[in-house]
C-alpha cells in the first residue's frame, strides 16, 4: 500500500535505522524512507527538500551533534506551513523520567515510543494518518 507521506528516520544508531526502516519498508510498503543520523542533518534535509506532502519524522533523543531535543528546538523555527504538514514521533530507549516528561510535553510530538517497539504500533500510527 503506497504511502502519501514522506518519511525520515533521525537516528544516529546504524542498528535501529536498519530494524525502522525495515519494519516501514516490509510491513507498512513504504519507501523511500530518508536517514539522517543527528538532528542536523534532520533540520538540512527538510530545508533542502522542503516536502510539500505530509512529512512523518522518527526522531530519537540521544544523539552526537544535535540531540532530538536541540533537534525540536530548530524545529519550531521552521515555516508553519510545514510545522502543520509533519507528524513527529519519539522513538528512545530512555528511562529518564525527566526526559520522557519533556518529549510529552513537545507540542510537536505526536507519541513517545520506548524501543524495541512492535510493527503494530507503526501501523496504528500511520495507517490512521
Amino acid at each position: 500500500m503506497p504511502h502519501r507521506s514522506q518519511f525520515i528516520i533521525i537516528e544516529d544508531n546504524l542498528i535501529d535505522q536498519f530494524v525502522t526502516k525495515k519494519l516501514l519498508k516490509k510491513g507498512l510498503d513504504i519507501n523511500p524512507i530518508y536517514i539522517a543520523n543527528n538532528g542536523r542533518e534532520g533540520i538540512n534535509w527538510i530545508l533542502k527538500n522542503q516536502p510539500q506532502n505530509p512529512l512523518i519524522i522518527l526522531l530519537d533523543i540521544q544523539m552526537p551533534i544535535m540531540n532530538g531535543f536541540e533537534f525540536l528546538e530548530e524545529f519550531d523555527r521552521l515555516p508553519e506551513d510545514l510545522k502543520k504538514r509533519t507528524e513527529i514521533f519519539v522513538l528512545s530507549s530512555t528511562l529518564d523520567i525527566d526526559e520522557i516528561k519533556k518529549v510529552k510535553e513537545n507540542k510537536y510530538v505526536s507519541a513517545f515510543w520506548t524501543k524495541p517497539f512492535r510493527l503494530e504500533i507503526l501501523k496504528n500510527a500511520f495507517l490512521e494518518a
